[in-house]
Protein backbone atom coordinates (compact mmCIF):
# COMPACT_ATOMS: atom_id res chain seq x y z
CA UNK A 1 0.00 0.00 0.00
CA UNK A 2 0.90 3.60 -0.58
CA UNK A 3 1.14 5.98 2.21
CA UNK A 4 0.87 9.50 1.04
CA UNK A 5 1.40 12.21 4.14
CA UNK A 6 0.17 15.10 3.01
CA UNK A 7 -0.09 17.22 6.50
CA UNK A 8 2.15 17.90 9.27
CA UNK A 9 2.76 15.07 11.97
CA UNK A 10 2.08 17.27 13.88
CA UNK A 11 -1.53 17.95 12.63
CA UNK A 12 -2.87 14.84 11.81
CA UNK A 13 -3.61 11.08 13.48
CA UNK A 14 0.54 9.92 12.78
CA UNK A 15 -0.02 7.48 15.36
CA UNK A 16 -2.82 5.81 13.51
CA UNK A 17 -0.95 5.76 10.46
CA UNK A 18 2.15 4.18 11.88
CA UNK A 19 -0.15 1.46 13.39
CA UNK A 20 -1.32 0.69 9.92
CA UNK A 21 1.89 0.77 8.11
CA UNK A 22 2.83 -3.06 7.02
CA UNK A 23 6.08 -4.88 5.72
CA UNK A 24 6.04 -3.45 2.14
CA UNK A 25 4.29 -0.32 2.13
CA UNK A 26 5.69 2.63 0.82
CA UNK A 27 5.08 6.51 2.03
CA UNK A 28 5.40 9.58 0.32
CA UNK A 29 5.47 12.75 2.47
CA UNK A 30 4.49 15.44 0.55
CA UNK A 31 3.41 18.93 1.02
CA UNK A 32 3.59 19.16 5.08
CA UNK A 33 4.26 16.00 5.29
CA UNK A 34 7.88 16.31 4.39
CA UNK A 35 7.87 17.74 7.84
CA UNK A 36 8.05 14.16 8.97
CA UNK A 37 11.66 13.57 7.71
CA UNK A 38 13.31 16.26 9.21
CA UNK A 39 16.68 14.55 10.60
CA UNK A 40 16.37 14.34 14.34
CA UNK A 41 12.58 14.49 14.50
CA UNK A 42 10.93 11.56 16.54
CA UNK A 43 8.08 11.11 13.50
CA UNK A 44 11.29 10.34 11.76
CA UNK A 45 12.79 7.77 14.16
CA UNK A 46 9.15 6.16 13.92
CA UNK A 47 9.30 5.74 10.55
CA UNK A 48 13.12 4.24 10.15
CA UNK A 49 11.42 1.71 12.79
CA UNK A 50 8.36 0.78 10.37
CA UNK A 51 9.41 -2.67 7.55
CA UNK A 52 8.66 0.41 4.27
CA UNK A 53 10.27 1.91 2.27
CA UNK A 54 10.15 6.28 2.57
CA UNK A 55 10.19 9.13 0.20
CA UNK A 56 9.92 12.88 0.21
CA UNK A 57 8.72 14.55 -2.75
CA UNK A 58 11.42 16.81 -3.65
CA UNK A 59 10.09 19.86 -5.07
CA UNK A 60 7.94 20.25 -1.70
CA UNK A 61 11.35 19.55 0.23
CA UNK A 62 12.90 22.59 -1.90
CA UNK A 63 9.34 24.51 -1.48
CA UNK A 64 9.54 24.70 2.40
CA UNK A 65 13.65 25.67 2.31
CA UNK A 66 14.24 22.00 3.95
CA UNK A 67 16.99 20.55 1.22
CA UNK A 68 19.36 20.29 3.96
CA UNK A 69 17.72 19.24 6.98
CA UNK A 70 15.77 16.41 5.55
CA UNK A 71 17.34 12.92 6.05
CA UNK A 72 19.35 10.78 3.99
CA UNK A 73 17.01 7.69 4.73
CA UNK A 74 14.00 9.36 3.30
CA UNK A 75 14.97 9.09 -0.78
CA UNK A 76 13.60 11.97 -2.73
CA UNK A 77 11.44 11.31 -5.62
CA UNK A 78 10.40 13.63 -8.70
CA UNK A 79 6.97 14.21 -9.81
CA UNK A 80 7.84 11.48 -12.29
CA UNK A 81 8.53 9.05 -9.69
CA UNK A 82 5.58 10.11 -7.79
CA UNK A 83 3.06 8.68 -10.83
CA UNK A 84 5.39 5.44 -10.84
CA UNK A 85 4.56 4.86 -6.73
CA UNK A 86 0.93 5.33 -7.64
CA UNK A 87 0.96 2.82 -10.62
CA UNK A 88 2.82 0.41 -8.14
CA UNK A 89 0.83 0.31 -4.99
CA UNK A 90 -2.68 -0.07 -6.21
CA UNK A 91 -3.86 0.37 -2.99
CA UNK A 92 -3.17 4.17 -1.35
CA UNK A 93 -4.08 6.07 1.68
CA UNK A 94 -3.85 9.88 2.06
CA UNK A 95 -2.95 10.74 5.22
Amino acid sequence: MLHTLINSPFKCDFNAMLRLLAEGDEVLLLQDGVLAALEGSRALESLRAAPISLYVLQDDVIARGLSAQISSSAAAVSYTEFVALTVKQTQQMTW
